[in-house]
């Protein structure tokens, strides 16, 4: 496949180092030659400088013959431009642009986006899709990260494990007869900083990381099997008001459980544009690292601190300061993956990573044949791929101990009918069947031939 991806900023070189991993003729395009350069000196891509709703830039990049164009430039204008230029004047196929202002995404405008007017096959905001991921971490408040999959009837947990687990030290294989009705299954542990898929005698350690794959029924009784329980959350207090803070607020606002929240904003113009937006949640102005009006918002009586604004050390610190304060659970919002490993250090419980959650949304829209979701896991360590089993698949009709899965790779869910179970080295996979496999990076293509994605185009 022939990709043009304009913007190579944290998500477009993110995109390209997926695709180029998997043999896609992949050309990256930005006005900012360092980027080009970063992008083709450590990816194997080629490179273009220029602004990418030029049409002469897009033909030098290859557009007439390419299958997909993908605009993630900073500028929604470009990448609208982008979109337009590629479909009228080189006739692109598909064509997928991120978008960030609110007006652009609102339904009353969708028509906007049809072939005769702006032709945008998908739209991604990253806003609304952090938004979701932020929320999804309120939902399993004692995990530090979660996913939802199968139409929502699995979901996969990050569960952290302190030394008063009680399944510490217990072989994976054991879990499984001891727990004979769980449907759950560990797919991944990350072990002082390295992730590996066990095997099924391996053991879990205190300070582990482990990722588990459960029946959405099934979730409280897992969070309790690995030591952790908790309430939901009533009282949350955001630090940053601006599209991502008010997106949750006003979710959490819309929800049927009654939450009590309140919003900190440093910003007096987008603070008052929450404040109007919102109807029971109350808006503070000035800012979220002060320590009186920490104490004027209740942080040390949230349940949940979630800083959000778009400063990584902002948050971090805010985050911190509301733990140390008496907050129960702190959740920072962080672009920059290499603050993450400070997260467990500083006592913040979970982080939200917009590049990784932008990077999955637009994956989930590129994978080829019957791949239906896909979730980025960790700084590109990982992939969880849901795909429907075609009746050409190489794993169509056989148990789970003849297919000749990466070492990388686990199966930690499957559908069949409408119902999820708990797969086993027995389960025969069928024609029809969804399921959900957790894979290393380095394994995903392999994991793609299995699933016979590669030689279909949607």
């Amino acid at each position: 496949m022939k990709v043009i991806i304009c913007g190579a900023g944290q998500v477009g070189w993110q995109i390209a180092r997926h695709l180029s991993s998997e043999n896609n003729d992949v050309t990256v395009v930005d006005n900012n030659p360092d980027l080009v350069r970063r992008a083709t000196d450590t990816l194997d891509v080629q490179g273009l400088t220029g602004f990418a709703s030029y049409p002469d830039v897009l033909d030098r990049a290859g557009a007439r013959d390419a299958d997909m164009v993908i605009a993630a430039t900073f500028s929604d204008e470009v990448n609208m431009v982008t979109c337009q230029v590629a479909h009228s004047v080189f006739g692109v196929p598909r064509k997928i642009a991120r978008l960030r202002a609110r007006s652009y995404l609102d339904a009353i405008y969708s028509d906007l986006y049809r072939r005769d007017h702006l032709p945008i096959d998908v739209v991604i905001s990253p806003e609304k899709e952090v938004a979701e991921a932020v929320l999804n971490r309120i939902a399993s408040p004692t995990t530090f990260d979660t996913e939802s999959f199968l139409g929502g009837d699995a979901k996969m947990l990050g569960i952290a494990l302190d030394d008063d687990c009680p399944v510490l030290d217990t072989p994976l294989r054991q879990l499984s007869e001891l727990f004979s009705t769980l449907r759950a299954i560990v797919v991944g542990i990350r072990r002082e900083g390295t992730l590996f898929s066990p095997e099924p005698g391996d053991q879990m350690f205190a300070g582990d990381q482990i990722y588990v794959f459960t029946h959405a029924a099934d979730v409280p009784r897992t969070l309790e099997i690995f030591g952790k329980t908790g309430a939901a959350p009533e009282r949350i207090v955001i630090i940053g008001g601006g599209n991502v803070g008010l997106a949750v607020a006003r979710s959490l606002e819309a929800s049927e459980t009654r939450i009590r929240s309140r919003v900190i904003e440093a910003n007096r113009a987008r603070a008052e544009v929450a404040a109007d937006a919102l109807e029971r949640t109350i808006v503070l102005h000035g800012d979220g690292l002060d320590v009186d009006l920490m104490r004027e918002a209740g942080v040390e009586r949230a349940d949940v601190v979630l800083s959000l604004t778009d400063d990584d050390k902002t948050n971090m610190l805010a985050s911190v300061r509301a733990k140390s304060s008496g907050a129960g659970m702190a959740i920072s919002l962080v672009n920059d993956p290499t603050m993450i490993p400070l997260m467990d250090p500083l006592g913040i419980d979970a982080y939200v990573n917009p590049r990784a959650t932008t990077v999955s949304s637009i994956l989930r829209h590129i994978r080829h044949g019957r791949v239906r979701g896909v979730y980025s896991i960790g700084d590109a360590e990982a992939e969880v791929i849901e795909a429907q089993v075609l009746s050409t698949s190489p794993i169509c009709g056989k148990t789970i101990r003849e297919i000749d899965f990466p070492e990388g790779a686990l199966v930690g869910a499957v559908q069949r009918s409408g119902k999820v179970f708990r797969p086993a080295g027995s389960t025969r996979i069928e024609e029809g069947d969804a399921v959900a496999i957790f894979a290393l990076t380095a394994d995903v293509p392999a994991v793609e031939t299995l699933l016979q994605v590669s030689i279909d185009f949607f």
